[in-house]
């Protein structure tokens, strides 16, 4: 297996003509064309036929003002067809609600068993998604699977729990309520009469844009896939349909295995994550933010970050706002890198694939883990804070990565978007010796790099509290014999050592010496010291478990320069720790509102202003519709005055309208740090006219901080981010002011007139340039 040099391959590109396009994939009615195109433009076009992304419009997906649907309008069904699959629909639904009325505790269980096939066809049938004839025959495939599920049901019975081979099973997703569909192949092999458990491959598909519910479930029932290990599971997740397994698709994913281990014999210390393509590039950021869930991550030929692979795949200009750059490290790969300390990774790329670039991107940060780590910047004589260039962070790279890491990157020859044979032979030999040799015991260093609170652990570290949200935050520890704990942190304001029953290694004979790691190398007398000890530890339980806390807080110290405020670290519960702050679960931005279960709140009167009536009703139907047409589900949707305790303690609330109009955002309006009257939207000490502005916030709920409110908004990438998985990322920050003059189109709701992240206390900051300026 050999990597293809950039000389090479741009040799490969000057060959894409006539023939030479036909063979790598190009159609034949468009090779006229594609011939006569500029060097830099062919680049682009090779990429989608490399890649074998068909429905790939190339630069014309650039063009935010003319942007065809995704998924696409599917083909005319004869009448005939239609009457036919709504009445057998009909019968399925009718033996639906007669299981669902039953006292029938098994039936009420595996209903989304059922209910998947007709949800499949509703939709298909309901709103056009019906792409080729045999799509017919399909839709009757899965009528005839959930009817005889129904009536086995009805009997008492679910067969497909025990089938082997190819099985497609269902969960009530808690987002929004819906049946979402997964797919298994269960070995032959497979028994639940043993105590043995099985290991298990999540594996993560392509995108494809003419594969909804209706042509994923059968693709399921007929398709087992690139992989079948022996003795192993392979779980595939439906993902929300074309996300990359991002936002609802992330979530998506994790209830499926939740799921499969609920109903099968999953082995919790054999579970990897796999995918190729769009799947490999929910694969990269599934590995680096749950490292410590996975024996092994093996992402193929999927995007690994967003500015440098939409301008090498795409060919876009980008001009992002300072926000949604910022944005991008949620989801970028690179900056998470350490995490995968934690997690073998063995990636995959074509040697002819435009989407090696990845990989590579990937194997360029892997050489750099540990870069977060301020002990980097002290090995190569650098200080410890600073700013620094990309120039700079690259020579600490090349530094770093002296220490020898490198990434396992098996590489395809003459190969383009696909699996070479012999490539998928020795990425299996390596997944099978991971398996055998995937370790249960409780890992004696933990290192964990964090931006955002979603993510907020690895193994035996949980991280409370950050300095800054969307600046890494990086914790090292490791334990030491006899009875030490060394630990380092950085851009982290309060963290935990946290040892389940039976995880603290029983050489701990008394409690732990926790200790601050010093940077530099340690001399023997430094190592028989007992140096910044932090004490007060609390003692370790008889069944082994443990817990220690320790938290910044600041002080005054006297300086020749005169008194200065710094942080100190102190062991305990931080006395803030019931106010309000960012944390866990309760973080932002908008979009991490669509993460759990949350509730779309219609007004029940009239805004005060015609613009915002307007605006309010149509982002209201878009955020329907698109929940359905993008995310696959269906919002709960409930006027505010049907809103209950019970809604408020269990869903996220998405209050739509203004605080006249919408009874439950009155009652909130004045528990949020940006107000709205009559006359004005006001942020601070800026004001915008309420007759043709309204504000988009998360905010943690008034009525319930351990839920949010959010004003106006569903996810927030449109239209244009659907036609590449690499644009799908948070383009709205913690709250944002629409101009309400400007309609809204395929990019934003309108016009952002301004917009920033709350602080760490869920309070307004400085205006952003006043703070870039503060920096200088």
């Amino acid at each position: 297996m050999k990597t293809l040099t950039q000389n090479q391959y741009g040799k490969h590109v000057a060959d894409l003509s006539g023939e030479g396009l036909l063979r790598y994939g190009a159609p034949r009615r468009l090779v006229p064309h594609l011939r006569h195109l500029p060097r830099a433009l062919l680049v682009v076009a090779s990429g989608f036929y490399l890649a074998g992304v068909g429905l790939a419009d190339g630069a014309r997906d650039n063009d935010p003002s003319n942007v065809r649907q995704i998924p696409p309008p599917g083909i005319e069904i004869p009448a005939a067809d239609v009457a036919r699959l709504e009445d057998q629909l009909a019968h399925l639904q009718a033996e639906i609600a007669d299981l669902r009325s039953r006292d029938d505790a098994l039936a009420q269980s595996l209903l989304p068993d059922v209910e998947i096939f007709a949800r499949a066809v509703d939709q298909a049938v309901r709103f056009n998604e019906m792409f080729a004839e045999a799509d017919i025959k399909r839709a009757e495939a899965l009528l005839d699977e959930g009817t005889a599920r129904a009536q086995q049901l009805a009997a008492g019975d679910a067969p497909w729990t025990r089938q082997k081979g190819l099985v497609v099973r269902g969960f009530r997703s808690r987002l929004d309520g819906t049946v979402q569909p997964y797919g298994l192949v269960v070995p032959d092999s497979y028994t639940s009469q043993t105590p043995g458990h099985y290991r298990c491959d999540v594996w993560l598909h392509g995108r494809g844009e003419r594969s909804v519910e209706l042509q994923f479930i059968r693709s399921r029932m007929t398709n087992p896939g690139p992989y079948q290990p022996e003795d192993t599971i392979v779980l595939h997740p439906f993902g929300r349909y074309s996300n990359a397994f991002k936002f609802a698709g992330e979530v998506d994913v994790l209830e499926a295995l939740e799921h499969a281990k609920s109903q099968y014999r999953l082995d919790e210390d054999r579970i990897s994550i796999r995918g190729f393509s769009m799947g490999g590039a929910g694969c990269w950021q599934m590995a680096v933010h749950y490292a410590d869930r996975w024996f092994a991550a093996n992402p193929g030929a999927g995007f690994s970050e967003t500015p440098q692979f939409l301008r090498s795949f795409q060919g876009e200009q980008l001009s992002p706002t300072w926000w949604e750059q910022t944005l991008w490290q949620w989801y970028d790969c690179p900056g998470w890198v350490t995490n995968l300390a934690h997690c073998p990774t063995i990636a995959y790329s074509g040697e002819l694939d435009i989407q090696k670039q990845a990989a590579d991107v990937m194997a360029e940060a892997f050489g750099a883990i540990g870069l977060e780590d301020p002990e980097a910047m002290w090995l190569v004589g650098r200080p410890v804070h600073g700013e620094y260039t990309d120039q700079e962070k690259r020579e600490v790279m090349r530094a770093m990565n002296a220490r020898g890491r490198e990434l396992v990157h098996i590489i395809g020859p003459e190969t383009t978007h696909r699996l070479h044979p012999d490539a998928k032979t020795e990425i299996e030999a390596r997944m099978d010796q991971l398996a055998g040799h995937r370790s249960t015991d409780v890992p004696l260093a933990v290192n964990v790099a964090t931006s955002t609170l979603r993510y907020d652990r690895m193994h035996w570290i949980k991280v409370n509290a950050l300095q800054e949200h969307w600046k890494t935050g990086y914790v090292s520890a490791r334990m030491e014999p006899p009875n030490r704990i060394l630990v380092r942190a950085e851009g982290v304001s309060d963290f935990e050592v946290h040892f389940g029953p039976g995880e603290l290694p029983e050489w701990f004979l008394k409690t732990p010496d926790v200790m601050w790691d010093r940077f530099g190398p340690r001399t023997e007398a430094m190592k028989a010291a007992d140096f910044d000890l932090l004490g007060d530890e609390p003692l370790i339980r008889s069944d082994r478990s443990w817990t220690f806390r320790v938290f910044q807080k600041s002080i005054e110290i006297q300086t020749e320069q005169g008194p200065m405020t710094v942080p100190e670290w102190t062991v305990g519960t931080p006395p803030w720790e019931g106010e309000l702050r960012k944390r866990h679960g309760s973080q932002g931005p908008i979009d991490d509102a669509f993460m759990d279960s949350f509730v779309f709140v219609t007004p029940s009167g009239e805004c005060r202003h015609p613009a915002v009536e307007q605006w309010t009703k149509a982002e209201f139907e878009h955020a329907v519709t698109h929940w359905r047409q993008q995310m696959r589900g269906d919002a709960r949707v409930k006027a505010d005055a049907d809103i209950t305790e019970e809604d408020i303690a269990r869903h996220n609330l998405i209050l739509w309208g203004d605080p006249v109009s919408n009874s439950v955002m009155e009652r909130v309006m004045q528990g949020l740090p940006i107000q709205w009257t009559e006359s004005e939207v006001i942020v601070g000490e800026r004001r915008f006219d309420a007759a043709h502005h309204a504000p988009i916030l998360i905010f943690p709920n008034p009525l319930n901080p351990k839920k949010y409110v959010v004003l106006n908004s569903s996810f927030t990438y449109r239209e244009y981010d659907y036609l590449n998985n690499a644009r799908q990322t948070p383009k709205l920050p913690d709250w944002a002011v629409v101009d309400l003059r400007t309609p809204p189109d395929s990019r934003w709701p309108g016009k952002i007139v301004d917009a920033d992240f709350f602080d760490e206390k869920w309070e307004l900051q400085a205006p952003h340039e006043d703070r870039v300026r503060a920096k200088r």
